[in-house]
């Protein structure tokens, strides 16, 4: 039995552990430089926002209701990392799917107690760090996803939904459920589905695996397995290495001055690297791309964009900074007002089965000092906090930082920032 724990609106429920006088209040979350909305309360969604729904489109009469926050990550990636310690505690099976989620194993448990541990996991949850979540269960993450979501939508659930496998409530379920609902099913398999007379999850779970496999992926055809009540799918399977990498992010505020670009640059590169390690992936090229304002009338209008191969296939930080450097220099125009800039990591290898050229600038022995390096970096940016070691200080006040305006502090992870009370 798996159990998928979801936190109900993260983003929003971390920022109310802190300040409760946002509860039954409409609350949102904005997205980098404060541009859309990503995360919305219960009250915010009943007002009619969109998820994605940009900042400055809001009608006045909303503006003034809600309360819009800018995305404090640090405090989020904090809380969840609290969260996932309090279910290590209830079960040794613990995997992270997402910075709210994880999926929990419930072997072992008694088959008539473990709705009952369940409901003691949210109980200790929201005891001990103020989050609210809801509990699948199922035999299969699949129905376990499925199980999740009847239980953050139905009152009646109290948070936590059982699913078996071959229960008359299960098909009745999955014969109410679009197949383009089910978690690992993309927009263009639902529709090729649809194809094959295929609308429903029960439809899918009926369907000749054999037949899904050759028409579709092995992964699709684990997904009918698993509907079947068959575990199948492990998390590796839906997180297929990315064929590319891009980091990218609109200026605070334009600007045309070189250096801030020149930081931009080596700030996104940076983080593509960290990424590009992270799946185990060398890039054998890196396109660099720069973009004024296309909407604001009266600016000078320029884009541009380049891919500056690597001499050999490469995760190194250094020598991506190194190649987007001499991109940025190829195509930067003065004279023009920029809004955003970005890298992107093209023509991915896997680290471990590139092949070696005798014709390759450097040795094995610098590669393994390189690995080493990067490893080390990585590792103190991972257990002492991001930017812990970082290429190059970025300036006070660059054009290219993010604007957070409405961040609220980051009461767990900045001693500066620590919550104050004060007593009269």
């Amino acid at each position: 039995m798996i159990a998928l724990v979801d936190c109900n609106n993260f983003y929003v429920s971390c920022e109310r552990v802190f300040d409760p006088r946002l509860e039954g209040r409409p609350v949102g979350v904005l997205s980098n430089n404060d541009g859309c909305v990503v995360a919305r309360s219960n009250e915010l969604k009943a007002l009619g926002v969109a998820m994605g729904a940009p900042m400055h489109l809001l009608p006045p009469a909303i503006r003034r209701q809600a309360v819009l926050l800018s995305s404090n990550y640090a405090l989020y990636g904090d809380m969840s990392r609290r969260v996932n310690l309090i279910l290590e505690a209830f079960s040794p099976d613990v995997e992270v799917y997402s910075i709210d989620e994880s999926f929990v194993g419930f072997s072992g448990f008694a088959v008539d107690g473990r709705e009952a541990h369940a409901q003691r996991l949210r109980e200790t949850v929201r005891r001990d760090t103020g989050i609210p979540v809801c509990v699948g269960l199922a035999p299969t993450r699949v129905l376990a996803k499925v199980a999740n979501h009847l239980a953050k939508k139905q009152a009646a659930y109290q948070g936590v939904c059982l699913l078996e496998a071959d229960a008359p409530a299960t098909r009745a379920r999955l014969e109410r459920l679009p197949v383009s609902e089910l978690w690992g099913v993309a927009r263009r398999s639902a529709e090729r589905l649809a194809l094959m007379e295929i609308h429903t999850a029960w439809q899918l779970r009926q369907a000749d695996p054999k037949q899904v496999r050759r028409h579709f992926s092995v992964v699709l055809e684990r997904i009918v397995w698993e509907l079947r009540g068959r575990p199948a799918i492990r998390l590796d399977d839906l997180h297929e290495p990315r064929q590319r990498i891009m980091v990218s992010r609109s200026f605070g505020r334009l600007t045309g001055a070189f250096p801030d670009l020149q930081e931009a640059v080596r700030q996104h590169a940076a983080r593509a690297a960290e990424k590009l390690r992270d799946q185990g992936s060398q890039a054998r090229a890196l396109m660099v791309f720069v973009r004024s304002n296309p909407h604001l009338a009266g600016e000078r209008q320029y884009r541009n964009s380049v891919v500056v191969p690597l001499p050999a296939p490469s995760d190194d930080s250094r020598e991506l900074l190194a190649a987007a450097a001499r991109g940025l220099a190829a195509i930067f125009l003065a004279g023009v007002r920029y809004q955003k800039c970005g890298v992107m990591l093209l023509d991915l290898v896997e680290a471990d089965r590139r092949q070696l050229s005798l014709l390759a600038p450097c040795s094995e022995a610098a590669r393994g000092r390189s690995q080493r390096l990067m490893a080390t970096v990585d590792r103190l940016n991972r257990e002492m906090g991001r930017d812990t070691v970082r290429f190059g200080l970025p300036r006070q006040g660059s054009a290219w930082a993010l604007r957070c305006e409405r961040r609220t502090s980051r009461y767990t992870t900045r001693w500066d920032e620590l919550m104050r009370v004060k007593i009269r």
